[in-house]
């Protein structure tokens, strides 16, 4: 059994950003976001470019040893979205094709006990 990491996989409508740190999650060995691989800031949210960044960050893992990681997936949260972005799914799957092992898929969506008031006024956002 090899070395072990996390990736934390931060997946809004805006952004991708991908970071892996060692289990207790105060190292971070690597990180990747949408505007890292693409010019374009419209593609950065995209499940191509989150490919991509799957694929480079597994390559540099790799590297340093680590052959097997967990993963927690994050939407915006709070107030805001509580899905991820398009970017989550294609990521992992991404990783496996890397051939990286994986451990535990969690969601870790920070979820409001009921905290601030959200934007958008008393009616809400009428669109």
């Amino acid at each position: 059994m090899g070395k072990w990491a996390v990736a934390h996989i931060y997946a809004s409508f805006n952004n991708t950003i991908i970071t892996i740190t060692d289990l207790t999650g105060a190292e971070v060995i690597a990180k990747s976001s949408g505007g890292m691989v693409v010019k374009a800031a419209r593609d950065e949210s995209s499940s191509y470019t989150a490919m991509q960044m799957a694929g480079e960050l597994a390559e540099e893992i790799k590297e340093k040893g680590i052959t097997g990681i967990h993963i927690k997936v994050r939407a915006p949260g709070g107030h805001r979205e509580h899905s991820p972005g398009p970017g989550a799914q294609p990521s992992i799957r991404a990783f496996a094709r890397a051939g990286i092992r994986i451990g535990r898929i969690e969601d870790v969506t920070p979820i409001p006990h009921d905290g601030t008031k959200p934007k958008g006024g008393k009616r809400g956002r009428r669109v």
